[in-house]
């Protein structure tokens, strides 16, 4: 797997990392009808190209296929953290996660926060992040539960 920078360039195959990354998740965690509300963000959410345009991010690719990415958001706040599928519990994560952590480590951040999925808490709970409450978020007037989520980098 090559691990490299992202550039705008990769914007529209990584909605498609996105799309099938919430697609393939399993429907007794998220319905048809979340995964379908949540996956059309790539498209109707302004943030999303924000989190890509202005943010610093990493893919993981192989053979051409980008397999999974992650951007920070503003420095401090890991935005997107998305696997596709088939390459979904093979390290790709933890390999993103380390490097986001390494960067901000070396920018002297003190600490990075996320919002992760009900599919992605236990990844940072492994890696050392705190739980700070479970929320709820409504998109396209869906309901979703996540947890916010932090770690000191700096101490």
């Amino acid at each position: 797997m090559n691990l490299r920078q992202i550039t705008i360039k990769d914007q529209i195959e990584l909605k498609k990392v996105y799309f099938d990354s919430i697609q393939s998740l399993d429907e007794k965690v998220y319905s048809q009808e979340q995964k379908s509300s949540w996956s059309s963000q790539a498209w109707k959410n302004p943030n999303f190209n924000k989190s890509i345009t202005k943010g610093q991010g990493w893919l993981l690719s192989e053979n051409g296929m980008i397999l999974a990415f992650a951007t920070r958001y503003p420095s401090n706040r890991i935005a997107l953290f998305y696997c596709r599928g088939n390459f979904q519990r093979k390290g790709c994560g933890s390999t993103l996660l380390k490097k986001l952590e390494d960067d901000a480590k070396k920018e002297g951040l003190d600490y990075l926060s996320t919002e992760a999925s009900l599919i992605s808490y236990e990844l940072f709970l492994k890696n050392e992040w705190k739980i700070i409450r479970k929320e709820k978020v409504k998109i396209n007037n869906i309901f979703f539960e996540r947890y916010k989520m932090v770690k000191m980098i700096n101490n």
